[in-house]
């Protein structure tokens, strides 16, 4: 027990003992109803300044794109964080332990930021079977098409306005769309879905060349 409590307490394991920790107490505190579930979510949705619209979509957009679009930020992060652990704990435990101090310190920084790849390929593998049951689950919006391009159809796009059509193979579909800068977006650009905005039944959008960046 010693042996293991001093692993996980070593760097570079203690980083990832931290955050899991602080996302073992989040979901204690949502189960007992202390903190509201989709509190980070809400937080994501971005009805504050622009360099919150940034973020938010920013996060939402790399979400789409390891395919977990509608999964809750909290638990990709639960899970990402224990992928981490599990990774440097037995890192830590068969070959970090064995180096000499100012290396362990070195090679350590380097595994735990080399984890995050991946902890980022095993989590999006995990949990895409989820994003899909709750993409199928969620309600009239249609989040199936997050992740779809689209072309803007008004002349401009903002925080409050915005059109943009999808090809669904027939008509097409015309959707409200909406970006946090204004006049970033002209008629005829192609954009991403990356979010459904429940409040104003529209979705947020990126660039297409930023989401092929991400």
């Amino acid at each position: 027990m010693n042996a293991f409590l001093q692993t996980c307490l070593t760097f570079p394991t203690l980083l990832y003992s931290i955050v899991l920790a602080v996302c073992v107490a989040y979901w204690a505190l949502a189960a007992t109803g202390l903190v509201d579930a989709d509190g980070p979510d809400g937080l994501l949705g971005g009805d504050g300044d622009g360099h919150s619209d940034g973020e938010a979509a920013g996060v939402a957009a790399m979400l789409a794109k390891l395919g977990l679009a509608g999964v809750p930020v909290m638990l990709v992060a639960t899970v990402l964080s224990f992928i981490g652990w599990l990774g440097t704990y037995f890192v830590q435990l068969l070959l970090l332990q064995h180096l000499p101090g100012a290396l362990r310190i070195v090679v350590g920084i380097v595994v735990a930021v080399a984890m995050l790849v991946p902890g980022l390929f095993a989590t999006s593998l995990l949990l895409r079977p989820l994003s899909r049951l709750l993409l199928k689950l969620r309600p009239p919006a249609d989040p199936s098409i997050l992740g779809r391009t689209a072309t803007v159809s008004t002349p401009s796009v903002d925080a409050g306005y915005g059109q943009a059509t999808v090809d669904d193979g027939g008509a097409g579909l015309v959707l409200q769309v909406r970006h946090h800068e204004s006049g970033r977006f002209k008629r005829g650009d192609r954009v991403v879905l990356i979010e459904y905005i429940d409040a104003q039944h529209a979705y947020r959008v990126i660039s297409e060349q930023q989401f092929n960046t991400l």
